[in-house]
């Protein structure tokens, strides 16, 4: 019973996180069909300097304590780098020749966020009106781009909640609701070219907000992971770090930078760190 409802909550957060805060995105996209760069990029570098305090001033310290062999743990972050990495680079090297922008010139990351979840290869379907094989294939591309995304996101939460006895501590709890925040504009990104490849209002929303339930598998896996002994926490909380440090250093600063060409990024993402690291020790 006590296992129940500690899976329980950790489901019901991760669904808040990632399920609704999709979703909610959707629903933005939808009834604005437009997103501000600027915004989006101090919300993405904001979330990412607390998502770097949470990795590094919590979990690996959390792997360390674990006293598993500082090898292993090591090894388990380059995991989990080189593993999300290579997935990334995978779909980009097949999807990035059909879109006509992505050439020669273009920075060697996603410098929008429909290029990080891959819902402009999506929009290129839609408007050469493909086939229904050809729009459902993109649709699957543009899922697993946004899985990575956000199976390494939810992997940190239940990689935290494992370490923390089956206890929603402080930082699973902010890191879930700045996942959720993240999200936000994920779905945005997600939802404005459904809706204008010609798919339904509603229709557009439950697909945006369904986009997000990796999270959910994330977590679970990160927290079975850790639950099974101290050396099972150790590489639980060394690959969920690992991931998610190629996330942020990978794909959301470069990208945020990208999108606005600034100081301002920078001190978002110094800001989002020390705010982690208030929320660590408070």
């Amino acid at each position: 019973m006590i296992f129940t409802g500690i899976i329980e909550t950790l489901i019901i957060t991760t669904t808040l996180a990632g399920v609704v805060g999709t979703g909610l995105g959707g629903i933005i996209g939808a009834l604005l069909q437009k997103d501000s760069n600027q915004t989006v990029s101090l919300l993405l570098s904001f979330a990412g300097g607390v998502m770097l305090s949470v990795v590094c001033f919590d979990l690996i310290t959390e792997a360390v304590k674990t006293q598993a062999d500082i090898l292993i743990i090591i090894l388990s972050i380059a995991a989990g780098v080189i593993i999300i990495f290579f997935l990334n680079y995978l779909i980009d090297r097949e999807t990035n020749p059909e879109v006509p922008h992505i050439d020669a010139s273009h920075p060697k990351t996603a410098d929008d966020l429909d290029e990080l979840i891959h819902s402009d290869h999506l929009e290129q379907h839609y408007a050469k009106k493909d086939n229904k094989l050809a729009l459902f294939v993109a649709g699957v591309v543009m899922a697993s781009a946004i899985a990575l995304h956000n199976v390494p996101e939810g992997m940190t939460i239940g990689a935290s909640y494992a370490s923390n006895n089956g206890v929603m501590g402080s930082a699973a709890l902010i890191l879930a609701i700045l996942i959720g925040l993240h999200n936000i504009p994920e779905g945005m990104a997600v939802s404005v070219p459904l809706i204008s490849g010609g798919m339904s209002k509603p229709k557009a929303i439950l697909v945006t907000a369904l986009s997000g339930a990796p999270t959910i598998i994330g977590a679970l896996l990160g927290y079975l992971l850790g639950d099974i002994g101290s050396l099972g926490l150790a590489l639980s909380l060394g690959f969920a770090s690992g991931a998610m440090l190629y996330v942020v250093f990978g794909e959301i600063l470069p990208q945020a930078i990208l999108m606005y060409r600034s100081k301002l990024p920078a001190f978002s993402t110094i800001m989002g760190m020390l705010l982690g690291l208030f929320i660590i020790h408070v």
